[in-house]
């Protein structure tokens, strides 16, 4: 219907593509608007798969732990280190991933009264383990070492700690090599030699992994019989912790994934994570905290102290039993956002500067800086991104070295493209997921890498795939567009990665009394003639081609591309449409 037409935006938009058969399955065992079935039908849900989507229990899946390679190891250590009241140290990441996963092991553990140490490391520390760490924990007498949401290619590191007389377990999520650090345990879903019974295990963030490694270790103590003597923990308690580092860590929420998600939020609006309750309360939420919440609010805030301030103020906020410290970590976090902010804008000007109006030999954004400042790299590298289409190299030229972030489109792989940089000997170190990926060079190997990653990405994907594009799920007419479609679309939540919010296009509509609300957003009813009107709302358009449309619309007739949602304003539910995108209806 819409091929080879682009939009206002100059985008290209694309249907999601779906079994028509078993999408009316769907609709005949679950009673549901067939524009939820299609929906569900594209994203690979079956009759058989529906409940587990609809209704996602830990219950139903969770695997045994022990699925995992070495799981059973490492739990057998971490048991023994709780029976006889050892000392610990985690490592963590300074990402929200790394704040929740070393937080839920820490309180985990000094449940049971275990003395726990954690090391965020600072930015120009570098990621994962380092010496600096090992010397800390040896100087406090700790040789029971935990990594969490690093430490998988940490190989020269952790080997010599090994070699140091240090006990190191690595619980990790990240890309693996062929071979793994000399430790006692490396519980990784993403090892080579894993045995893929459970797919979705490998889309699990590090909080996650971590969770499985508690219901194992758990277990292990019930089996020993210490629950007949010791008060056994709740884990669904740290839940809401699993929940937002795996939201902010951009994985798909799919299979397990979809299970933390639902049931943590549940559990966040408990109110019981003391430290997590005062940054939502000052963080200007005034209703109950959904995914957009975690990603775009809460998370920013627990970034910002690993990017421009202290690295270990968000571990010590979720971990934290007093009101006082759990107030003075927020408005520290809150402070360190707004610096983030003024950074990420001058960077990202700069980065603009290097790029507009200058012909480019590879179709790849790439940049790079003196005085950028490293924590927002990879936030400029996803705004480069999303501005062109292409994927975006952002670095950060220091003294000693040079620190990258990078952002994917679909059809390339990151962690593989860094991965293989690094065994050319190009970058000194690096990893990452297929979308997102960090890396480290000398300076002199610039050009070296910017050839590699042009020629590589020139390989990888063809032109069409650099025409931007913009799917959606369903069409409606404004009638077919009610209240009653938003309330049932709600059962596909909670969204995120590998489940976007679904985008229907509306058709042939006009547009009635637009008006400039707020900072730029654009306000308006779009009609079909005969006395059907729908609320709409465009953001941040006023400038553009979009905004220019619906406010100069006159008679025109367009098709209107966007999210439905219910609006509670007031406690009133009307229905709204999210304007994304608009095209010119093709009879016009």
């Amino acid at each position: 219907m819409f091929d080879n037409v682009l939009s206002l935006s100059q985008r290209k938009w694309v249907c999601e593509k779906t079994d028509e058969n078993q999408a009316e399955l769907l609709v005949q065992k679950l009673g549901l608007p067939y524009a939820v079935c299609r929906i569900m039908a594209a994203r690979g849900i079956n009759d058989e798969t529906a409940q587990n989507f609809i209704d996602p229990k830990l219950q139903n899946l969770m695997p045994n732990p022990s699925c995992l390679k070495d799981m059973d190891k490492l739990t057998a250590f971490l048991a023994d280190i709780i029976e006889q009241g050892q000392d610990v140290g985690i490592i963590g990441d300074y990402d929200v991933d790394g704040a929740t996963s070393s937080a839920i092991l820490k309180m985990f553990l000094e449940f049971f009264g275990v003395k726990v140490f954690v090391h965020i490391p600072e930015r120009d520390e570098g990621y994962g383990p380092s010496r600096k760490a090992f010397d800390e924990f040896e100087a406090m007498g700790v040789k029971n070492v935990f990594t969490t949401d690093c430490g998988t290619t940490a190989f020269e590191i952790l080997d010599e700690a090994q070699e140091r007389g240090f006990k190191i377990a690595v619980i990790d999520h990240h890309e693996a090599e062929s071979r793994l650090p000399k430790v006692l345990a490396v519980v990784n879903p993403k090892r080579i030699d894993e045995e893929n019974d459970y797919p979705y295990l490998k889309y699990l963030a590090a909080v996650g992994v971590v969770f499985l490694v508690l219901v194992s270790v758990n277990r292990e103590l019930r089996n020993r019989g210490l629950y007949e003597k010791h008060q056994a923990p709740d884990l669904k308690n740290f839940l809401d912790l699993v929940a937002l580092g795996t939201v902010c860590d951009v994985v798909p929420l799919v299979g397990l994934n979809r299970a933390y998600v639902k049931q943590g939020l549940k559990v966040i609006s408990n109110r019981s994570n003391l430290g997590l309750t005062t940054l939502i309360d000052n963080s200007g939420i005034n209703q109950r905290p959904n995914v957009y919440h975690l990603g775009y609010v809460l998370g920013p805030r627990i970034n910002a102290g690993g990017r421009v301030g202290d690295s270990s103020i968000g571990n010590k906020l979720l971990c934290t039993k007093s009101p006082s410290e759990a107030l003075d970590f927020t408005q520290k976090l809150n402070g360190f956002n707004v610096e983030r902010k003024d950074i990420e804008a001058h960077v990202l000007s700069e980065a603009l500067e290097q790029l507009e109006g200058k012909p480019q030999e590879y179709p790849i954004a790439f940049v790079y800086g003196k005085t950028w400042h490293q924590g927002v790299i990879g936030i400029v590298a996803g705004k480069l991104k999303e501005r062109y289409n292409l994927p975006s190299f952002v670095m950060s030229v220091e003294d000693d070295e040079v620190k990258g972030s990078a952002r994917s489109i679909g059809g390339l792989d990151l962690g593989a493209l860094v991965m293989t940089a690094k065994e050319k000997g190009i970058l000194t170190k690096g990893g990452g997921h297929v979308m997102a990926a960090g890396f480290s060079l000398n300076e002199d190997r610039i050009e070296d890498f910017r050839r590699f990653v042009g020629e590589y990405v020139k390989e990888k994907l063809s032109e069409e795939s650099l025409v931007p594009t913009l799917s959606f799920d369903a069409v409606l007419s404004l009638d077919g567009a009610n209240l009653d479609l938003a309330e049932k679309l709600d059962i596909l939540a909670p969204y995120g990665a590998g489940n976007p919010e679904p985008k229907v296009v509306i058709e042939n509509v006009r547009i009635a009394k637009p008006s400039i609300v707020g900072e730029g957003h654009v306000r308006c009813l779009l009609s079909n003639g005969r006395g059907t009107f729908v609320k709409a709302i465009c953001f941040k358009c006023a400038d553009n081609e979009i905004g220019n449309a619906l406010l100069n619309s006159k008679d025109l007739r367009f098709d209107v591309l966007g999210t439905l949602r219910v609006d509670t304003f007031m406690n009133n539910k009307n229905l709204q449409l999210t304007i994304e995108d608009m095209m010119r209806c093709s009879n016009e």
